[in-house]
This record gives structure tokens, C-alpha cells and sequence, in this order.
């Protein structure tokens, strides 16, 4: 949620992850929360899910970790 992951793409990842979440009705399994700097600013965007980090994140990644 941070200025620079924002900056780097990460609105546009919480974007494909709201369509996600909603096309595969997951509401009621997922929930989405947002954190600001990380101090791991340069190796963003980055993403957390359930507790493991991703570092450079976007679209192609996501599909990847979703899929």
C-alpha cells in the first residue's frame, strides 16, 4: 500500500487480485489487508500471502501465484 510498490505497479496487482478474489468467489476465504513500507522498498512490488513475501511482483507473477 506503500507510495513506491504503488509507484512500481502494486495498484494495479490489487486490481487483478479484487477481480480474482470476486471471478472465483472467494470473498468469505481471502482477506485482503495492507501494509505501508516494509523497508524493502527497492524489491518491490511486494506482497505477502499467508506469511511468504514476494518480491518484484506483477501481473505475469500473480497469475502465477493465484493460478
Amino acid at each position: 500500500m506503500g507510495s513506491s510498490c504503488f509507484a512500481r505497479g502494486n495498484d494495479r496487482n490489487l486490481e487483478y487480485i479484487e477481480k480474482y478474489i470476486k471471478e472465483n468467489n472467494l470473498e468469505t476465504k481471502i482477506e485482503i489487508t495492507g501494509s505501508r513500507c516494509e523497508n524493502i522498498c527497492t524489491h518491490g512490488p511486494n506482497i505477502n500471502i499467508d506469511g511468504v513475501q514476494y518480491y518484484g511482483v506483477d501481473i505475469n507473477k500473480l497469475k502465477d501465484l493465484l493460478g
